[in-house]
């Protein structure tokens, strides 16, 4: 089993005409089942035509319509990409993975509060998506170093999901499915809500979390994760401590009022039960130690 997506997931790309649309569709089609997966494509105008025998559509309801997609991947720019997910949400799609940075924050803070009685799904924006090895890839990932097994994957930041998933390759270990969640201050899914699912999936044995500075979202899962998680966990948080107001990496990675720090999360994790490292170059072999 997967979380989130696998084999029988079918994909739109929002802006499959642009460079990166296009770009990132050729390599998540040449990926496993990708060629069966991805089934469709949304660039306004240019209904009719098609990508490398991918049709497109002018909007994503049509092409939902025409293709039963249940997912969508958004390359759209910044001033674009919450309207697109908005669309996307309207016309009723499950999953909506939002690869796009820079969205301004105002306009994700009113597309989250028009998606409050969706039953859509959205990860990101700012991410780099979700990857079920052997199976599809949804996003910007590299492919090619990711493996099927048990171990699960759910960080903020892309380039230390990618550092993550190499170490845990080198040691031998798969991944059940990797979920980059998007460092904005405003997005989907956070770590609680995947963990849940890597908790529930009888494919994921142990649970690799990444956090950054900012924000309380790793508090709040650490404390889940000792009331309920019946796997173990091994955690990073990246970034070190900054001044107070801040900011490093992403946008939503601020320091406030001594809040949110990189040592104040892994104090919370430490004391939540859960197998820390302050080296993200031990998180494969802390991982595979609490096999």
């Amino acid at each position: 089993m997967a979380i989130l997506v696998d084999r029988n997931t079918r994909v739109l790309t929002q802006g499959i005409t642009g460079k990166t649309g296009m770009f990132h569709t050729r390599l998540c089609r040449e990926y496993a089942e990708g060629t069966e997966c991805y089934v469709g494509g949304v660039t306004p105008g240019k209904g009719g035509q098609n990508f490398e025998g991918v049709p497109i559509f002018d909007t994503v309801a049509e092409a939902r319509r025409a293709t039963g997609a249940n997912a969508s991947v958004i390359y759209v720019p910044p001033p674009y990409a919450a309207a697109a997910i908005d669309e996307a949400v309207e016309a009723g799609i499950e999953l909506v993975i939002c690869i796009t940075e820079g969205i301004p924050v105002r306009d994700m803070i009113q597309t989250r509060y028009r998606m409050r009685n969706s039953a859509t799904i959205l990860v990101g924006p700012n991410c780099p998506g979700v990857i079920t090895p052997g199976q599809i890839k949804i996003g910007i990932m590299p492919g090619h170093i990711h493996q099927p097994g048990p171990v699960g994957v759910v960080s903020r930041s892309g380039t230390l999901t990618y550092e993550a998933v190499g170490q845990l390759r080198e040691l031998g270990l798969g991944q059940s499915t990797c979920v980059g969640i998007g460092g904005d201050p405003v997005n989907g899914l956070k770590h609680l809500e995947v963990m849940k699912r890597f908790n529930d999936d009888p494919a994921t044995e142990a649970v690799i979390m990444v956090g950054e500075i900012g924000g309380s979202d790793e508090e709040e899962c650490a404390r889940w994760i000792k009331e309920n998680m019946r796997k173990p966990v091994i955690g990073f948080i990246a970034g070190v401590t900054a001044p107070p107001g801040k900011r490093m990496g992403h946008a939503g990675a601020i320091v406030s009022g001594g809040q949110g720090t990189a040592q104040e999360k892994l104090d919370v994790m430490e004391s939540c039960g859960i197998r820390v490292t302050r080296n993200p170059a031990e998180m494969g072999r802390t991982l595979k130690a609490v096999l």
